[in-house]
């Protein structure tokens, strides 16, 4: 059986980072489906979609080296072509990937304790982030 819905959350921009373990949960138990797979997806090109441990200090660590791995200042042949200063966001998005794909049990998701699933908005300004489920099991 598959069973897919989106919902959208509000974020800040330049590598914000917001836990959406809770709304994958409610996807599945939404769903009829007991155990199989999630796969979590963002749809855009300058966000990630991960897994880390979401307390504060980590979510700063994050964006600290993802902003020395691919600086925000980055010159950019797609920032000179569109004017939007965002080609940084482009190569962070790529680098970490638009999706994963999560196992879950008795409707409830394989991760470890201190493990949350996280989208990961690096453009340069405020956006609204649609993040597409798909739950596929029995």
């Amino acid at each position: 059986m598959v069973f897919g819905k989106d919902f959208s959350v509000q974020t800040q921009g330049f590598s914000d980072i917001i836990d959406v373990t809770p709304d994958v949960e409610d996807i599945i138990t939404e769903s009829e489906i007991t155990s199989g797979i999630a796969t979590v997806f963002v749809v855009g090109s300058t966000a990630s979609i991960s897994t880390i441990e979401f307390e504060p200090a980590l979510a700063e660590d994050m964006k600290e080296q993802l902003n020395e791995l691919v600086p925000g200042n980055l010159r950019s042949r797609h920032s000179e072509t569109w004017g939007d200063d965002n080609g940084f966001s482009h190569i962070r998005a790529t680098l970490m990937g638009p999706g994963i794909t999560v196992p879950f049990t008795e409707k409830k998701l394989v991760l470890g304790t201190w493990q949350q699933i996280v989208v990961i908005d690096h453009d340069n300004r405020p956006r609204s982030r649609k993040i597409f489920v798909q739950v596929i099991g029995e």
